[in-house]
């Protein structure tokens, strides 16, 4: 592990704060929240207001427009990529985290076609418990949705090294760069390993994920000891950001901001805006964190911005 030759600090941005919004994901199901985007149209028009209300990256799933099951097909991104891009400067970040139910072959083909300037990485298995959730809906919209929360008491989502370097080599030559999600200490010396290896290059864009059960707890001295690591680990070559799920998400996301990071909201990772309260939009979210922000006085990043502090390629270079 390379944990002396770089300087210590996360890179410093002038004040500068990356929202990113992620619109829907795979893990919330339509029984959940009737402001759950699953349509092409309700995925575009959600992920362009949350652009419009400071969102500077865009985090997407698909879904099938019927079920509102997660759908990894090219063909389902196709739908409203374009739609985005073009009702939008912010730049896209395609999951190649798809489903944890998913083949890593069937996860990366969105991103290998369509070669966003970001796309999801996630940097290690990990148990993946969403069962608990099924305990508090009496009735579901879909067949499918309970068994798909039941299923992940024996489920582990497979991020092997394999698996990561296959997403690698296959992005390699698409200039896309990565968005490293780490759920666990452990994800961090992985994403060490293979910068050490010449497999990554900085500056990385290392995502701290709180609070899924499997994973890294929401305690303030979790996101103090995932920050203090990734310092360790990586020094001035990271920019480090934070997605608290559910509940935890604004208090995580205000402990980020405080210490310099940067921040990850929307409907994928947190179907709240307040204790009790539904939120009824990406947008509503991002607005939250802006207002944590500013608070702070700090400043939230444009997408011009976002592209300089993580050196992406810009959105004329992406193939959608």
């Amino acid at each position: 592990m390379r944990e002396t030759s770089r300087k210590p600090g996360a890179m410093q941005t002038g004040g500068k704060v990356i929202i990113t919004c992620a619109v829907t994901g795979a893990i919330h199901t339509p029984t959940m929240s009737p402001y759950l985007p699953t349509t092409p149209d309700q995925i575009a028009s959600e992920a362009i207001a949350a652009a419009e209300a400071g969102a500077a990256i865009l985090h997407l799933h698909a879904r099938d427009p019927k079920t509102g099951k997660p759908d990894q097909t090219p063909e389902a991104f196709g739908r409203f990529l374009p739609r985005i891009k073009q009702g939008t400067d912010a730049a896209i970040n395609i999951t190649t985290g798809g489903s944890p139910y998913m083949k890593v072959e069937e996860r990366v083909r969105p991103a290998a076609q369509f070669k966003p300037e970001v796309a999801s990485l996630n940097m290690g298995s990990i148990n993946f418990g969403l069962y608990h959730l099924a305990d508090k809906y009496q009735t579901f919209k879909f067949d499918w949705e309970k068994p798909h929360l039941e299923a992940t008491r024996d489920l582990v989502f497979r991020n092997s090294f394999r698996d990561i370097k296959y997403i690698l080599a296959t992005c390699y030559d698409n200039g896309t760069r990565f968005e490293f999600e780490c759920y666990d200490i452990a994800h961090l010396y992985n994403l060490s390993h293979f910068a050490d290896r010449g497999l990554v290059k900085p500056p990385f864009f290392v995502q701290s994920v709180f609070g899924l059960l499997g994973g890294i707890g929401t305690h303030p001295e979790d996101v103090a000891h995932m920050k203090r690591t990734a310092d360790r680990l990586f020094g001035d070559q990271f920019r480090w950001s934070v997605l608290g799920a559910g509940a935890s998400q604004l208090r995580i996301a205000a402990q980020s901001a405080a210490l310099g990071g940067n921040i990850r909201v929307g409907l994928e990772d947190s179907l709240w805006a307040g204790k009790g309260k539904l939120a009824k939009s990406n947008a509503e979210q991002v607005l939250l964190a802006r207002k944590i922000i500013e608070g702070l006085g700090m400043e939230v990043a444009t997408p011009d911005e976002a592209r300089e502090i993580l050196s992406l390629k810009g959105g004329d270079k992406v193939a959608f």
